[in-house]
């Protein structure tokens, strides 16, 4: 994410703390990854990031807003989850066929591989095991 955001012109993290940019790019992530979920493995309260960071977590949640809009990133969006955590985010497998959304997981393996081929899936399900 860090890469992403010096790759925009006029880079965003020119200006501003690095401290700020640093737990507003991990607060991000997390939000995409659920780390503030208690049933979640790992876990953690944005406050104790923002702790660690020296700032407070309205600040941290602040530059996190920011981050999000400025790379247009939404919750579960399957460009910034974990790899450990793609299986299970739906996001990551809809696809459109025939003007219908489905999961790719469940069609059929030429649908698949046309998929995968255009960058729509991960990868091929049943190629994983």
């Amino acid at each position: 994410m860090t890469a992403t955001l010096c790759r925009k012109r006029p880079s965003p993290l020119s200006t501003g703390k690095v401290a700020t940019w640093a737990s507003g790019i991990i607060h991000a992530l997390g939000i995409v990854n659920f780390l503030y979920d208690k049933s979640q493995t790992p876990h953690v309260p944005s406050s104790q990031i923002a702790s660690y960071f020296s700032l407070s977590p309205s600040t941290m949640q602040a530059k996190s807003k920011q981050i999000r809009d400025l790379l247009n990133i939404h919750l579960m969006d399957p460009d910034w989850t974990l790899p450990s955590k793609i299986d299970s985010n739906m996001m990551a497998w809809m696809i459109q066929v025939n003007g219908l959304i489905i999961d790719a997981r469940h069609a059929p393996r030429w649908v698949q591989e046309e998929a995968f081929s255009k960058g729509l899936i991960p990868y091929i399900p049943a190629e994983k095991n």
